[in-house]
């Protein structure tokens, strides 16, 4: 999956190999900057407010934020704080045993936030908040009923694992949302190397497996980060479970190291490979599957086509 423009570059770390792999040039994005970039900026700021996008970095804020042609606008917003309670060693989202409490405000804020930004699709996410007895279920929940109240906006949850409290997964499950995501983040044997131990693979696939038991319809989405030393076959395991448990959605992407601190990148995934991996996936039977070096689990194609996907329900269920 090396194509002649890539031969030159040295895009894997080999086995006790040292230093730090150059960024290659399908990963360079230009700063973010324009009119609804900045709009979302400022009203978050107002309403003590903060996005995933921000908190971890992520390269496609200024595609996401803006919308566009063909694009469904799209914001990822944290809730519970911008604190963790865990410390997986691939984010950059800062980490506390006692955070503080949740803004009891934060559910209505957002509501109002997002109805007033005219935005298509919302992805709610969070911390992990093992402080809570509920993990922050009620409280995702409480924001996404508030939504609902004041839009037809299409809401998609991205949770933590709950620590496996499977009425904590329910409690959001059948909140009224349209999409449950919960991401397994790597292959089987990355896990203990990637995320904080109190994560663990198959924790994860119970969450998902639960969510389609309490509810068919719901949609379901994971993602995966190449690039921590995983092969093949470990990758193929991976999506044979998550059909197993019947995720319909996958999303593969680059890992980046995001400070220093950080793991190391091993290696560099062609943009080659990830169009591999995308046929992979849509052979294998997802709904949906984006794969490619700068697609992260909230990634707007996704959204757009899954907007899609429930408009046509919606019209079927009217007719």
């Amino acid at each position: 999956f090396l194509s002649e423009n890539h031969e030159s570059l040295k895009l894997k770390l080999e086995r006790g190999e040292s230093g730090r792999l150059r960024l290659p040039p399908w990963l360079k994005r230009e700063i973010p900057r324009g009119g609804n970039y900045a709009r979302l900026k400022e009203s978050l700021r107002s309403l003590n407010l903060h996005t995933v996008c921000e908190e971890a970095r992520c390269p496609n804020i200024g595609e996401c934020w803006g919308g566009g042609e063909h694009q469904t606008a799209t914001a990822t917003i944290m809730l519970l704080g911008d604190t963790c309670t865990r410390g997986c060693r691939f984010c950059s989202v800062k980490t506390s045993k006692a955070p503080p409490l949740p803004d009891p405000n934060e559910p209505v804020n957002t509501a109002k936030a997002i109805a007033d930004w005219g935005l298509d699709y919302v992805v709610l996410t969070s911390v992990d908040r093992d402080d809570l007895p509920d993990g922050g279920s009620v409280h995702f929940a409480q924001t996404v009923k508030e939504i609902k109240k004041r839009s037809t906006i299409l809401v998609e949850c991205l949770t933590p694992d709950f620590r496996g409290d499977l009425k904590a997964v329910e409690t959001v499950a059948m909140s009224g949302l349209d999409v449950y995501a919960h991401n397994v983040e790597t292959v089987e044997s990355y896990q203990k190397h990637v995320r904080d131990r109190r994560a663990n693979y198959w924790q994860s696939l119970g969450v998902l497996k639960h969510v389609k038991q309490l509810n068919k319809d719901i949609i379901t989405k994971t993602s995966l980060m190449l690039g921590f030393g995983e092969n093949d076959d470990e990758i193929k395991k991976t999506i044979e479970d998550l059909r197993e448990a019947d995720v319909d959605c996958l999303t593969l992407g680059q890992y980046m190291q995001p400070t220093k601190r950080h793991l190391k990148v091993v290696e560099y995934v062609t943009p080659e490979k990830f169009k591999f991996w995308e046929e992979y996936g849509n052979k294998a039977g997802f709904m949906y599957t984006a794969s490619g070096p700068l697609v992260r689990s909230s990634y707007k194609s996704g959204e757009y086509f899954i907007k899609n996907i429930l408009d046509s329900r919606k019209k079927l269920t009217a007719e």
